[in-house]
């Protein structure tokens, strides 16, 4: 494809330099400004306004076994989940001026076939960014997954995270009678129970998970909901009750340090409590996106629930804001915005 005469037009992207060696460096990222084609005829042009900043993107730098999508390759653009406006289109589909969702982000400018995009409502929210929500994720592993009950005690772990944080205040609109977060600070605690409204909360680096999670709930827990793995998933089995429900999302653990995660461990306790443990990946349920899309618009219309959110501008900014939010610097959802 060649670049229009006209068009001076240029944006920045950020490539994989180098796989990192446990934690990412700024050294491992690239960024690089680029000429930005027109598009070419089937094909729209889509300038990016959020960037969605992920955990599991470490999995995607590394040469972990087991990752569920493509790894980023050395040298190429890295892909994630991007919120942006059709700017200029060759494609009947999609119009300027369409908001769209898709799955190249790293970059200031996305210019693919219609295929790429999805267009949603401008008016839903009242930014654009709340598209990129995983809200979803946290509705689907609650109710799907670990088929939540009205008066189930449901612990989450890295409760003050973009997922989480979600998935805590919806167990208790959906009923739930005790709600329990871990969190890696003691700022984070107090967030959880002050601003989110949990029922308890502990710092998980405050002595050992299984006796602060016997603390959190006495009468045990019925839900799971996991985003970490590890020794938390492992105290989780010894506290569950008889035919308790575990939503496998993440593997922060894992992810964080690179290094095996020695899972759920003896299985007697699943055995013999008749147990349920089951991962999913939200990409196999978008049936429910709808369903839970008209929910969550209610609930933040009626303040029933607090969408927690942290934004930093640019895109050069988007690789220590990768590392800060491992690192455990943020709550809720964390975005990169590009434009306005």
């Amino acid at each position: 494809m060649t670049i229009s005469s006209l068009n001076s037009r240029t944006g920045l992207e950020v490539r994989l330099a180098s796989r990192p060696n446990g934690l990412p460096t700024p050294d491992n990222f690239e960024i690089v400004e680029v000429p930005v084609p027109d598009p070419a005829p089937g094909q729209v042009l889509v300038r990016n306004l959020y960037l969605s900043l992920d955990p599991g993107v470490l999995m995607l730098m590394s040469e972990q076994p087991g990752v569920p999508r493509p790894r980023y390759e050395i040298g190429e653009v890295m892909y994630g989940d991007a919120i942006g406006e059709v700017i200029a289109s060759a494609e009947p589909s999609l119009a300027e001026g369409d908001l769209v969702v898709h799955r190249l982000g790293w970059r200031e400018y996305a210019l693919a076939g219609p295929e790429a995009f999805r267009r949603v409502d401008k008016g839903a929210y009242p930014t654009p960014s709340l598209h990129l929500s995983f809200g979803l994720v946290a509705y689907v592993g609650l109710m799907e997954i670990a088929q939540l009950r009205p008066g189930d005690t449901v612990f989450v772990s890295s409760a003050a995270g973009a997922i989480g944080s979600l998935a805590g205040q919806i167990a208790r609109l959906k009923g739930a009678a005790r709600v329990v977060g871990s969190a890696g600070s003691p700022e984070k605690v107090r967030h959880l129970t002050d601003k989110l409204g949990y029922d308890a909360a502990f710092d998980h680096h405050d002595g050992p998970v299984l006796d602060r999670l016997r603390e959190a709930a006495p009468d045990g827990i019925d839900v799971y909901f996991d985003n970490v793995g590890g020794e938390q998933l492992r105290a989780a089995i010894e506290v569950m009750n008889e035919h308790g429900r575990i939503a496998v999302c993440g593997a922060l653990t894992r992810q964080s340090t690179g290094r095996p995660d020695p899972g759920p461990g003896d299985l007697l306790s699943v055995v013999g409590k008749r147990l349920t443990i089951r991962g999913f990946t939200v990409h196999d349920h978008m049936d429910r996106a709808a369903e839970f899309g008209e929910q969550f618009r209610g609930w933040l219309r009626e303040g029933s629930l607090v969408y927690d959110e942290t934004v930093i501008d640019g895109l050069p900014n988007a690789p220590r804001a990768l590392i800060d939010l491992v690192r455990g610097r943020y709550t809720g959802k964390t975005m990169m915005r590009l434009g306005s």
